[in-house]
C-alpha cells in the first residue's frame, strides 16, 4: 500500500512512518522540517521537504496518487495558538483543507486525520470523554483541530472519501520535543536528568491522559485494516496529574530536581481524559505500554541522547 504521511519527520509522525515501513508499505513523507528533524526520518521512506500549503504538495499527491493520506503535520502548541490564532488556523485549517482537496483530486482511498482528544472537547462534562461528548474547545488549537474533523466529514459525505480522525490524548515517548503542553514529559526528562528545576503551571492538579507513542503508531497501522470512520479517541482512559507525573519522571531519572510553581497558562484545561471503548471495539486497539514503562523508555532515550551529545 502506498501511504503519504505529512509531518513524518516529527515526533509522532516518525514513529507512524516506522510502523508503516516495518509492515512493508511504500511510504512518502512530507515535512517542512520547521519542527521535524532529519534524524527522525526513516531511510526507507521517500522524503519531500515541503510545507503542506505549498502547491507542490498538492501536485505531489496528485502525481503519486497514494492509497492513504495520513495527516500528522500541524501547529501543535496550545500557547502559540492563543498568542497567534491566525497562524494556527492557517496551518491547521487551511493546510488540512488543501490536503483534503488534493486527496479528492487524486482519488485517495482513505484519509487519516490527527485531531485532539483533549483540546477538541474543551472543559469536559464527563470523565472519561467519549467521542459523543460535546466539543467546545477553549483554545484556538482545539478549534482548528475540530474544524479539520468537520472538513473531513464534508469530504466524506460529498465525495465518498472515507476519513478517520484520531483524537489523540497526550502522546509522549522517545523523540518528543518540548513544544506545547504535550511536551511536558520531554521537558521534565531533560531537566531532571541534568538536575535542573522544573516548572509546574498552576497548582499541579490539572490532569492529562498520557499515551505512549508506540501504542499510537500501532493504532495507525490497525486503521489500514479496519473501515472505522469519524472521530476515534486514542488514549488510556487514565488521568494523571502534573505533580504525580513529575514525581514519576524524577524517580526514573534518579535526580532531585526542585519542582517550582508558576501561574496557570491561558487556554489550558483543568482535566482531560478520553474514553477508548470505541477504539477497542471497532479498531481492535488497546494501549499496551503502561505509564511506568513508557516513562522509563522515554527517560532512557533522553539519557542516551545526552550521553551521545
Amino acid at each position: 500500500m502506498k501511504i503519504l504521511v505529512t509531518g513524518g519527520a516529527g515526533f509522532i509522525g516518525s514513529h507512524v512512518v516506522d510502523a508503516f515501513v516495518a509492515a512493508g508499505h511504500d511510504v512518502l513523507v512530507v515535512d517542512d522540517l520547521s519542527t521535524g528533524k532529519r534524524e527522525n526520518l526513516n531511510p526507507k521512506a521517500r522524503f519531500f521537504e515541503l510545507d503542506i500549503l505549498d502547491p507542490a504538495t498538492a501536485d505531489l499527491i496528485r502525481d503519486e496518487r497514494p492509497d492513504v493520506l495520513d495527516h500528522h503535520a500541524a501547529q501543535m502548541d496550545v500557547r502559540r495558538s492563543v498568542a497567534d490564532p491566525l497562524s494556527d488556523a492557517r496551518t491547521n485549517i487551511l493546510g488540512t483543507v488543501a490536503l483534503l482537496e488534493a486527496a479528492r483530486q487524486a482519488r485517495v482511498r482513505r484519509v487519516l486525520l490527527v485531531s485532539s482528544g483533549g483540546a477538541a472537547y474543551g472543559e469536559q462534562q464527563t470523565f472519561p470523554a467519549p467521542e459523543t461528548h460535546p466539543t467546545w474547545p477553549v483554545s484556538p488549537y482545539g478549534v482548528s483541530k475540530r474544524a479539520g474533523e468537520l472538513y473531513g466529514f464534508f469530504y466524506q459525505s460529498a465525495y465518498g472519501m472515507p476519513f478517520l480522525a484520531f483524537r489523540y490524548a497526550n502522546v509522549y515517548g522517545p523523540r518528543q520535543d518540548p513544544h506545547g503542553e504535550a511536551g511536558v514529559v520531554a521537558i521534565f526528562s531533560g531537566r531532571m536528568l541534568r538536575g535542573e528545576p522544573v516548572t509546574v503551571y498552576g497548582e499541579g492538579t490539572q490532569t492529562r491522559d498520557y499515551v505512549y507513542v508506540g501504542d499510537v503508531a500501532r493504532a495507525n497501522l490497525l486503521a489500514l485494516e479496519r473501515d472505522v470512520r469519524g472521530p476515534l479517541n486514542i488514549g488510556t482512559g487514565v488521568e494523571t496529574d502534573v505533580t504525580t507525573l513529575a514525581r514519576h519522571v524524577q524517580a526514573v531519572a534518579g535526580g532531585r530536581s526542585e519542582v517550582r510553581h508558576a501561574p496557570a497558562r491561558p487556554g489550558e484545561q483543568q482535566r482531560s481524559v478520553v474514553d477508548i471503548s470505541r477504539a477497542a471495539t471497532e479498531l481492535g486497539w488497546r494501549p499496551e505500554v503502561s505509564l511506568a514503562d513508557g516513562l522509563r523508555r522515554t527517560v532512557e532515550f533522553f539519557r542516551t541522547r545526552a550521553a551521545g551529545a
